[in-house]
């Protein structure tokens, strides 16, 4: 379709009068303080905000700045990140926290072509401390943003990511990024997970349980209250899920790897 400045006011116009209503209330919406922001962005990927609000809390608590991230032990880090999954995200922010300090003085920075050279920092990450952070008139796209632009500019059609994308250029109101982007996050998670129920189009997230991911996550949280000896850890394991023995080495081997653990003599810990 012809994206036309009739539709795109039209739009804009819809999607905050519903906002003015229905807006959510979170903690990262209180500051422009760029580590906060990163902090709750790097949480929020592909974790519920239900979840992330009283985590953020705890992590600033214990890492009020970047400083105190960067010079952490790895192993407080993944204590603090329990509950949120996909522990790989709080090493690379650490990493990320790192490179600050040591290439920046510890200034997080506010170009895109910079924020991608972060560990773990994507594209949209990036936009996001920019708008969030640094209030740039900039258009970021996730699942979301993506899903209402396509249902609502392009019948439901999906598109190529490089139509989404000047499309979501065209929507930002100009020096309204900021609100623009809390609106629209807020209208996907809540008016358009409502529609979707009402057609019966959600299903069923697919429990993990019984994968990798799912393994990896028992062990780390084993590994958070105590070290372990490995030969244990896998009969304790053997004997609780009913796998082999291999496939708990195998798991084990792949947080190596990743760096989620080490191996201290015959002990496992965290790193």
């Amino acid at each position: 379709m012809t994206l036309t400045q009739s539709t795109v006011t039209q739009f804009q116009d819809m999607i905050f009068s519903w906002w003015k209503d229905n807006r959510r209330d979170l903690p990262w919406r209180h500051t422009k303080n760029p580590y906060h922001i990163l902090i709750s962005e790097i949480m929020l990927q592909q974790t519920q905000v239900k979840r992330v609000i009283p985590k953020y809390a705890e992590f600033l608590a214990a890492l009020p700045d970047v400083y105190s991230l960067a010079n952490a032990q790895p192993a407080q880090v993944l204590t603090l990140w329990r509950g949120l999954g996909y522990n790989r995200r709080a090493l690379y922010f650490q990493k990320a926290a790192k490179v600050i300090v040591a290439d920046y003085r510890g200034i997080i920075p506010d170009s895109e072509s910079e924020l991608i050279k972060l560990p773990g920092l994507g594209l949209y990450t990036a936009r996001a401390i920019m708008v969030f952070a640094f209030e740039k008139n900039v258009a970021m796209v996730d699942t979301n943003i993506r899903q209402i632009i396509t249902h609502y500019l392009f019948d439901g059609l999906p598109q190529k990511e490089k139509t989404i994308l000047m499309t979501a250029d065209r929507l930002v109101p100009a020096g309204r990024a900021w609100e623009w982007h809390q609106a629209l996050m807020d209208f996907g998670a809540l008016a358009m997970a409502k529609e979707k129920k009402a057609m019966h189009v959600v299903k069923k997230q697919a429990p993990f349980k019984d994968s990798d991911r799912y393994y990896r996550g028992r062990i780390i949280d084993v590994l958070r209250v105590n070290n372990a000896k490995e030969t244990q850890l896998v009969a304790d394991f053997v004997r609780e899920y009913g796998k082999t023995p291999v496939f708990f080495h195998r798991i084990i081997d792949g947080l190596k790897k990743d760096g989620l653990l080490v191996k201290k003599k015959s002990m496992l810990a965290l790193p």
